[in-house]
């Protein structure tokens, strides 16, 4: 038969036809007798081992069976005939478990691309499943006819299988049996394609892709399935009747590869000795994959893995004993060891067993990447928990982002940027808007939030865990705005998710955090910056760009005031009298019309009457002219300024007649005029906005801040550029109310060492202090010092040496030899940007570059997200691919932060340098004399430990899990102390411990050729097999007999 595109007729016939009695299949009926008909394909035709929903239970026995043959090949007594043959089928299973991982995400992603395909075109007729080489090469063909019913196709809403729908696919797998399909096995492994006939205008290229000229070969006839619904005549089931000339071919691009078959390891490999040991721990390993369920006390934790390591079970004794106190806790946890799975299964454990007294999670992350992880995380532990527990274990949790990331409106995410987004937001959902819609039928609203705010108390989140885009998801299926909706829902959510800054920033603090109640349990994970986090939340900057937007936000602001005198006088005039009963009583306000809260004032200040000289708004803004020209008159200056908040609050009194009283209340004063006004364009007022958080915070604190004065940057002195910083230098300001309001607040990192300075920094005493180790079988972590290159001279990123062209030439040939040496992916990092930059333009000169290049390929980070997230996704195929890559990077920068480099893509990371601060920062310099007088911190101490922390933050991107391995390479010497920075007592003392553990004494004080020496020697030992379970009284993974074990001797009685 050949068909093309447009063809057909209506008395065409059909191998099987299946009726059925409702009036359409809807797309959820639609999408399951495809999956379930393409499963029945694979599995017929011999193409995969099990059924689709077996394959998981499948994959489980492969991995089994792998764990199985290790845990024999550490045996002593197997004879070598013996290992020879388990290693062989090692390596086959080890094969089989990765191709069958690839199946299963290639059919996962074309199941996906189904769902979409029917979201978007619902009245699809025709699909076509082709085994075989090519859809112009079948070996077998199903042809699914959909016919159209009184109603056509109507799409559902979700994808849950009715039973009506299983029904129907049970019947229709019947009848294709019946009918002989399956039963002639193909030559050999084939791949499966999927076409669908679909309008011109369906738009998804990610996964469709048009296949205008498809036909069948002239010989070859496909079998045809026609699924009728209840019709009212002949001519409404015709498919050919409703616009099919129209509709056109697509061809999925996800491609089914089929080259699998089950791997069992024959039990006659071996002799009957060693066959009944395989035998007998079948058992034993069913057993363990049962999960864990151990008791810690009185509380019984879930934990959703098969083992679990020593580390991991010392950390939750040790969080249990915070919960128990109800106190504070510094827990620093090696990288790669599972802290994010440990600390959730305690807590969520924990509140299971207080049922009366539930506790509320908040988990705070610093990215959205890491927010993600995290509640995928908590899925996996979820599921687990459901399974035992059942409706008992039932939670919400969910993510909370910005706007941006949790808008599904397409006209408000057009919008350039974050702030953009937020204003087009409110242009469509503030109260006043919305008001004038009611009138004008064309005023713009969001569809999405009239929705949600038509639901109102029914529109609510299910139990479930839900991520940012399950959120987006849900939200788009029932078309509620998902951002309110995540808003309106933190308060009954169990587990919340989300920023730092949402307790942090006293201004988003005041609006999404202010109704969590005290038993609530608070996490700041990867937290070894927080305390820079707390400052830059209460630090703000004024330059001469700011001044001039806030002087036009001012004109636009009094010609809305002279607009409303004209047309609304009494709403000023109301805003005045509630200005006077004071600002805590201006009323609720809508979710809508909600703006950042006060970054500083307390709530009996709040309480107070405003001042009667701000309370006019003409009479405001005024005020905020004087301010405005007070503080241009101070960046014009020459020299270098520093004053504190006290002389610089009495010099504006005295030049500009603006009180200390008048500046605390700006930032509120500004907020309510500009909801009188009804301003939605918030994103230009950004400028006002900031001199009015600048006023309130320096009116406000007369301790711990620095008015800092700058009329250039030191490092470009030609060009003016002045700059007035409000700078904080004290981190307890902003997480003081965190540590008063909630019971039990949790930092926790990898990279907290030394762990006894944050008490200090951030004021507080924690009731449980614990810096853990990593238990290892093998040493997986090789970190070095280098002092000096091949020539004997040192290595220094020192100011007055960085530029010395041999340390610039030592530093590149180190990196040549390894490059040379170590396979796959190797990361840099450089103490700054202009730093990396002028390196690498010395090293093209020199050529190094071009010898750096023969052996890999370069990628480097830039100061532009796009471009190195793109970089980043070329360094990941070059290491995939098998060719190799570098990567340059920055510390403190975004990769050093966020990015993991673990397995292939990070064999050696080289830390160029001592990451310091620029000691001669203004700022800097203003915070080491605060530190020193008021938490007695030296300056020589700060700064060696802000620079290990980041150095460790650095090299512990190489290292994601205890199967990983990677070297570590610190890269300096500092001449005037003739001895080595890293190789001082006093500065490895601050690098953490599981770094420390690793660092021999004959890895110290390196030259070029040693490092290339130990490089090869540890990677050669990294080739060998080993034991993952720990043997010779080092146990590294515990099962749940160890754990009953260490529950009657301690926890300090195992070895590891």
């Amino acid at each position: 038969m050949e068909m093309e595109e447009g063809e057909g007729s209506t008395e065409e016939k059909y191998d099987v036809e299946i009726a059925t009695t409702a009036s359409s299949l809807g797309g959820s009926g639609v999408f399951h007798i495809i999956n379930d008909i393409l499963g029945f394909v694979l599995y017929m035709h011999q193409q995969i081992p099990s059924v689709l929903q077996d394959m998981s239970l499948d994959f489980d026995g492969l991995q089994t069976e792998f764990t199985d043959l290790e845990a024999h090949l550490t045996q002593p007594d197997v004879k070598p005939v013996v290992r020879r043959k388990l290693l062989s089928s090692k390596r086959e299973v080890k094969h089989e478990i990765k191709k069958m991982q690839k199946l299963m995400t290639t059919i996962s992603t074309l199941q996906s691309a189904l769902q979409l395909l029917i979201r978007e075109a619902p009245d699809i007729q025709r699909v076509v499943l082709i085994l075989g080489g090519s859809p112009l090469r079948p070996q077998k063909a199903y042809e699914l006819l959909f016919t159209r019913g009184d109603n056509g196709l109507s799409f559902e809403g979700d994808f849950s299988k009715s039973k009506a729908t299983e029904a129907l696919s049970k019947k229709t797998i019947r009848a294709l049996i019946s009918t002989g399909a399956g039963s002639t096995s193909c030559p050999g492994p084939m791949r499966l394609f999927v076409l669908v006939q679909a309008p011109p205008s369906l738009n998804l290229p990610q996964d469709f892709l048009p296949k205008r000229d498809f036909r069948y070969n002239r010989k070859f006839v496909p079998l045809k399935l026609r699924f009728k619904c209840k019709t009212q005549d002949n001519e409404t089931n015709s498919p050919f009747n409703s616009g099919t000339n129209d509709l056109i071919w697509f061809q999925c691009r996800h491609i089914v590869p089929c080259p699998l078959k089950l791997i069992e390891v024959s039990l006659s490999l071996v002799n009957n000795t060693q066959a009944s040991i395989l035998a007998g721990n079948r058992s034993t390993l069913l057993r363990r994959r049962k999960k864990m369920i151990f008791k810690i006390e009185d509380v019984t934790v879930y934990f959703p893995y098969d083992n679990i390591y020593p580390e991991q079970y010392e950390y939750m004794v040790e969080l249990k004993r915070a919960l128990d106190a109800k106190g504070h806790c510094l827990l620093e946890m090696p990288t790669g060891t599972g802290k994010t799975i440990a600390l959730l299964s305690l807590i969520t454990s924990y509140r299971l067993s207080r049922p009366d007294s539930p506790i509320k999670l908040v988990y705070c992350t610093r990215t959205v990447h890491e927010m993600e992880k995290t509640l995928g995380e908590l899925k996996i532990l979820h599921d687990y928990q459901l399974t035992h527990l059942g409706a008992q274990a039932k939670i919400l949790a969910l993510g909370l982002s910005s706007r941006k990331n949790l808008c599904v409106n397409s006209k408000v995410l057009a919008a350039e940027n974050r702030d953009s987004v937020d204003a087009a937001c409110r242009k469509r959902t503030a109260s006043w808007v919305r008001a004038l819609a009611a009138e004008n039928p064309n005023v713009q609203l969001c569809d999405y939030f009239e929705s949600y705010e038509k639901a109102a108390d029914n529109a609510l989140l299910p139990p479930g865990v839900y991520t940012l885009e399950d959120l987006r998801a849900f939200g788009k299926n029932r078309g509620w705005c998902p951002y309110f909706l995540a808003r309106h829902m933190v308060q009954f959510a169990n587990v919340i998710v989300y920023s730092y800054q949402y307790l942090l920033d006293p201004k988003v603090a005041g609006i999404i955090s202010k109704e969590l109640q005290k038993e609530s349990v608070i996490v700041f994970d990867e937290a070894h910056n927080i305390d820079n986090v707390c400052i830059e939340a209460l630090s703000v900057s004024v330059r001469r760009v700011t001044l001039e937007g806030a002087n036009r936000n001012l004109n636009k602001i009094r010609q809305e005031i002279d607009r409303f005198k004209a047309t609304d006088a009494g709403r000023l005039r109301a805003e005045y009298n509630r200005l006077i009963e004071g600002l805590a009583l201006r009323g609720d306000l809508s979710g809508t019309d909600q703006w950042l809260a006060n970054p500083a004032l307390p709530n009996d200040i709040l309480k107070e009457a405003v001042p009667g000289n701000i309370r006019r708004a003409e009479h405001f803004v005024h005020v905020l002219r004087r301010l405005l020209q007070y503080l241009g008159g101070r960046l014009d200056t020459e020299n270098v300024e520093k004053e504190s908040p006290v002389s610089f609050v009495s010099s504006l009194n005295s030049q500009a007649g603006i009180e200390q009283k008048t500046l605390k209340f700006c930032y509120d004063r500004l907020h309510s005029l500009m909801m009188t006004l009804e301003i939605t364009d918030t994103d230009e007022f950004l400028p006002i906005q900031t001199i009015c958080d600048f006023a309130t915070l320096v009116g406000t604190y007369a301790r711990g801040f620095s008015i800092i004065i700058e009329p250039y940057d030191e490092r470009m002195p030609h060009i003016p550029d002045p700059i007035l910083q409000l700078s904080c230098h004290d981190a307890s300001l902003a997480i003081k109310p965190v540590f008063d309001r909630f019971q039990s607040v949790v930092i926790t990192s990898g990279t907290l060492s030394p762990i006894d300075l944050y008490p200090r920094l951030l004021s507080f005493n924690p009731v449980v202090s614990r810096s853990f180790k990593m238990s290892m079988t093998r040493d997986c972590i090789c970190p070095m010092v280098l002092t000096r290159g091949s020539d004997q001279l040192p290595v220094s990123t020192k100011f007055d040496m960085r530029s010395d062209p041999g340390v610039v030439r030592n530093y590149g040939k180190l990196l040549v030899e390894m490059v040379s040496v170590v396979p796959d992916g190797v990361v840099c990092f450089f103490v700054s940007y202009s730093y990396m930059d002028g390196i690498i333009a010395t090293w093209n000169e020199t050529g190094i570059l071009k010898e750096i290049t023969q052996q890999k390929l370069v990628f480097f980070e830039t100061q532009d997200v796009v471009e190195t997230t793109l970089a980043l996704d070329n360094y990941r195929r070059a290491c995939d691919c098998g060719r190799g890559a570098v990567f340059f990077s920055v510390a403190r920068g975004k990769v050093a932060e966020g990015i993991d480099f673990d397995r292939h893509y990070g064999r050696l990371v080289v830390m160029f340098g001592v990451p310091f601060q620029y000691t001669l920062s203004k700022i800097l310099l203003a915070r080491l004399e605060y530190l020193r007088d008021t938490f007695q911190i030296k300056e020589g101490d700060f700064l060696t430990f802000d620079a290990l922390r980041q150095a460790a933050q650095c090299v512990g991107r190489v290292i994601r899990s205890k199967a990983d391995y990677g070297m570590m390479i610190f890269a300096d010497k500092r001449l005037p102390l003739q001895t080595c920075r890293y190789s001082r007592h006093d500065k490895r003392s601050k690098l953490p411990g599981w770094i420390l553990s690793h660092l021999r004494d004959a890895h110290l004080n390196l030259s070029t050729d040693m490092a290339i020496h130990i490089a090869r020697e540890f990677l050669r030992k990294m080739a060998q097999p080993y034991d993952k379970t720990g043997t010779m009284g080092r146990k590294t993974l515990l099962t749940q007999e160890d754990l009953e074990k260490m529950a009657e001797t301690g926890v300090q009685d195992m070895v590891y």
